[in-house]
């Protein structure tokens, strides 16, 4: 049966155009440039030099202060501290308690209090946290230090993604994301290089080399976060570095394509919660996320001990866990170079994933030849480390406005950090050093968000076709005036990228 449409309705549907193209966006970014006066590329390398490398080293330092825990351990930190059994893993896990409860109250707050205020100083606070984690002598201590680092660490992932998904458009923010993303291959990196530097202040002034370690990088931490006050920047509406009609330009900018009221001067209500709870991709977000986090964590903390279990010595072993690392940066910013070209990101996600379930088959098959388990390794990194930043920007930038961002980053990170309490204890220490049972998860896991990804293709491909029709339309129109303006991307005229 055909769909019978009001007559009253019928001149009301110019209220709902379709979206712009691609030719049509950029002719309207360059007729706003010269509204503004602003050159847009120079105004953009001047935005990708003041926001882009800070929040990279905010989580460089976030990502390196959790993990570097791995490398302390290759220098004996289990033995002094006499940690038998899972007791390790128990250290580990920990970290994840504070982590998960506390991302979506940090993006409230973040707003709030300004992101050069909260996030520098989450950065000196778990910095000084680090420091002190070089001075423990019992296992007790261990963990106080581990919960009180997972507490400050909880906003700067959810909060610098947020951050970031406000300066930039969808088809702009692939590039910057997984640079941004990719810093945590880097810190994995850097991690391996300095642990083998310090390797040689073993009992300097008393102080074991596993100790040295959290000293140092915490020392570093805390003073580049004080630093940083000074230059990190804010949101677009107020940003100290961009001139008043540089800012109208972004502003303005952001805004092409999209639908309903800015909200940067509003409150958050529980009613916003709900509201974007209601929706079926807030939730897949998470789901997906939940999936890849178990591989990515597990390779993160336990990718040494794998590297260790095939034969080399302790320092050596902190060098060959350097190459897998930079292979998942090189992949990582090569797939976001084309995806950002093809302006496409499910089958870059896709592919992704299926060069690490392959690391992984790989890894489990092969537990003698040397070589194909450390080139295991690579599919591994690579692969995980590249399907997340493409499925987190993908599934941020397909939603709109500051509260849905906010919700939604706070809880997509902060639910599928979850799974960091599944990475930290399927690498059992007398399953050493072919964890087959891990490999298991690690490989259930990845095939189960790579799949998930497919899903979540389809049904806003599905969305799509919904929102063209006038039964949406109708739905649409009958919501209250003020759920209509608040209602992001859920609006008629946007549409979800693929």
């Amino acid at each position: 049966m055909d769909l019978q449409v009001d007559p009253q309705i019928i001149p009301q549907m110019d209220e709902f155009p379709p979206p712009p193209s691609q030719e049509e966006i950029n002719d309207r970014i360059k007729q706003l440039a010269i509204k503004h006066n602003v050159n847009h590329r120079k105004l953009m390398l001047k935005i990708d030099i003041c926001v882009v490398p800070l929040t990279c080293l905010l989580y460089v330092l976030a990502f390196l202060d959790r993990v570097n825990v791995s490398n302390a351990n290759v220098y004996g930190m289990s033995e002094d501290l006499n940690m038998t059994g899972n007791k390790f893993n128990t250290a580990l896990a920990i970290f994840f308690v504070p982590y998960v409860i506390a991302e979506i109250p940090s993006n409230w707050l973040m707003k709030k209090f300004k992101p050069h205020v909260w996030l520098t100083g989450c950065m000196t606070l778990f910095g000084v946290c680090l420091l002190g984690q070089g001075f423990v002598r019992t296992y007790g201590q261990l963990l106080a230090t581990r919960f009180l680092l997972g507490l400050f660490e909880a906003g700067m992932f959810p909060g610098c993604f947020y951050l970031l998904s406000m300066w930039y458009r969808r088809e702009e923010a692939q590039k910057r994301y997984s640079f941004f993303f990719s810093s945590t291959t880097l810190a994995g990196a850097f991690g391996g290089l300095i642990a083998a530097g310090i390797h040689n202040l073993d009992h300097d002034r008393g102080i074991r080399s596993w100790q040295w370690i959290f000293i140092i990088e915490g020392a570093c931490t805390a003073t580049i976060g004080i630093l940083m006050i000074f230059c990190l920047a804010d949101f677009p509406e107020e940003a100290r570095f961009l001139k008043q009609n540089e800012r109208d330009f972004i502003k303005e900018k952001l805004e092409i394509g999209n639908a309903g009221v800015s909200e940067y001067e509003r409150s958050m209500t529980r009613k916003d919660l709900a509201f974007v709870f209601s929706d079926w991709k807030v939730w897949i977000s998470g789901l997906l996320y939940f999936g890849y986090i178990v591989p990515a964590y597990g390779y993160a903390y336990f990718g040494t001990a794998i590297v260790k279990g095939l034969g080399y010595s302790p320092v050596m072993t902190q060098l060959y866990s350097v190459p897998p690392w930079v292979a998942g940066f090189g992949f990582s910013m090569v797939s976001a170079a084309f995806s950002d070209h093809f302006r496409h990101r499910f089958a870059f996600a896709f592919f992704a994933g299926i060069v690490a379930v392959a690391g992984f088959g790989l890894l489990m098959g092969q537990t003698k030849h040397i070589g194909i388990r450390y080139g295991s390794l690579f599919m591994i990194c690579a692969g995980t480390y590249t399907a997340m930043p493409i499925l987190v920007c993908w599934t941020q930038m397909n939603f709109s406005g500051h509260h849905r961002k906010a919700i939604a980053s706070g809880w997509q990170i902060g639910f599928g950090n979850t799974a960091g309490f599944i990475s930290t204890f399927i690498f059992e220490a007398n399953e050493a050093p072919t964890y087959p049972t891990a490999l298991d998860v690690c490989l259930a896991f990845t095939a189960f968000s790579t799949v998930l990804l497919a899903v979540y293709f389809a049904a806003i491909w599905a969305d799509n076709r919904y929102k063209r029709t006038e039964k949406y339309r109708q739905k649409f129109r009958s919501w209250p005036k003020e759920k209509q303006q608040l209602a992001g991307e859920l609006h008629p005229s946007i549409f979800y990228s693929y």
